[in-house]
């Protein structure tokens, strides 16, 4: 469906997310500081297709996300990842950006791609690192006038909507509206860090995360790809960015983007590097190969509003996806919200009237961060499969966007 008001969306049939995996999230400057945007992608997407009980030869498209282009080759970056994952030559490859909704852009893109009958199996997600974004000069080209060196730092540029304002300052726009509080958000973080601590502590992460060591991608007939991580540490499997905490301490840290505002570095969602991969594949593939997916791709919804408050983005895509499903939040079991900023987070759970507690239970990206492209497919991913050990039977993930949009995805547990 289409509507000006409400968005785009559409439901599917026999459409599944089948498993997948990611790597680690390395904290800014960390242990995969180095590591290619493209390296990240093809360790999560060899681990996906291996989760799925598939083979490499069995995907037909490879759909895939990257925001901000870090390495000399992104140019190339889904096709050497599906080159470099074992996916045969002759399966094409193409990159999406939908910018922090990209990662669910792939599983959408993948799963029209199976309905319009041009795939059975498809290698969706989304890679960033944000450690390697460039400083650049634009028009150095054309030469510089005396004094006027201009140079851009990309990742910071990444952070502001000239059109409308900054991405923090979008988040203290929803605090005034709500009436959020400083305490509010820092109450909001800590339980985000918290949940974390604990799945991590019961093993849940344990099936999702790639094990990562430096090695060589090789390829008969290509060039190799050496992967250097920047630590000895055998078997890399940590999400570097959490930042256990009190809320004494989180009280005394400054406002980053508005004096006298919520927003602090310890409420907002962590700036890191990693990727995350999962396959979509159709009834027939599933039942031919005997697979086990972890949930059924229901339907999604993508819709936009005011930029000066794209946190709330999630707001009318979750209402958009609900009412193709025929479904109300009284049917939902789960909810992954991605948590870019904390006032963000409650201006949606305040709008929607959500149950904060089936949400983000595994913790969000206040405490593991936000790899802008693969956070949409990690959402996906871990939802799924906390959907399956629950026994829960629907569950949607949903992000804001930059620039003002929200895209939301329905999932279902056939086994609930």
């Amino acid at each position: 469906m289409f509507d000006k008001k409400k968005g785009i969306g559409a439901t599917y049939e026999d459409i599944y997310l089948v498993n997948g995996a990611r790597t680690p999230f390395g904290k800014l400057c960390g242990t995969l500081g180095n590591v290619s945007p493209t390296d990240l992608g093809i360790y999560a997407s060899k681990a996906a297709i291996e989760k799925s009980g598939i083979k490499g030869y069995d995907i037909d498209q490879v759909m895939y996300a990257n925001i901000g282009q870090s390495s000399a080759d992104s140019y190339f970056l889904p096709r050497h990842i599906g080159l470099y994952s074992g996916i045969p030559e002759g399966v094409p490859a193409v990159m999406l950006q939908r910018i922090c909704g990209s990662g669910f852009e792939t599983i959408i893109a993948g799963a029209e791609q199976i309905t319009l009958g041009k795939a059975g199996a498809t290698l969706c997600g989304g890679t960033e690192n944000m450690t390697l974004s460039p400083t650049v000069s634009f028009g150095n080209r054309m030469g510089y006038g005396l004094g006027r060196i201009d140079f851009k730092d990309m990742l910071w540029e990444a952070l502001n909507d000239t059109a409308a304002v900054p991405m923090g300052c979008t988040a203290e726009n929803v605090a005034k509206k709500h009436g959020i509080t400083k305490e509010d958000a820092n109450i909001f973080a800590k339980r985000s860090v918290d949940l974390y601590l604990a799945a991590k502590t019961r093993g849940f992460y344990d099936d999702e995360v790639v094990k990562m060591n430096s090695t060589v991608f090789e390829v008969e007939g290509l060039n190799p790809r050496k992967v250097r991580l920047n630590s000895k540490v055998a078997d890399f499997t940590t999400d570097e960015n959490v930042r256990p905490s009190d809320l004494e301490t989180m009280a005394n840290l400054p406002s980053v983007f508005a004096k006298d505002g919520v927003q602090t570095a310890a409420n907002s969602s962590g700036i890191v590097d990693g990727a995350a991969s999962v396959v979509v594949a159709s009834k027939s593939v599933v039942d031919a190969k005997g697979l086990k997916p972890l949930s059924r791709v229901v339907a999604s919804a993508t819709s936009a509003l005011d930029p000066r408050v794209m946190g709330l983005g999630p707001v009318p895509s979750i209402r958009l996806v609900l009412e193709m499903a025929g479904l109300t939040l009284a049917d939902i079991g789960l909810i992954e919200i991605n948590e870019a900023f904390a006032a963000q987070f409650i201006g949606c759970e305040r709008e929607l009237g959500l149950n904060r507690d089936i949400c983000n239970v595994n913790g969000g990206a206040i405490a593991l961060g936000h790899p802008l492209a693969a956070t949409g497919t990690r959402l996906s991913l871990t939802l799924s499969r906390e959907m399956k050990a629950r026994g829960v039977r629907y569950g949607i993930a949903s992000a804001c966007i930059g620039g003002g949009q929200g895209t939301a995805i329905l999932f279902e547990n056939m086994n609930a």
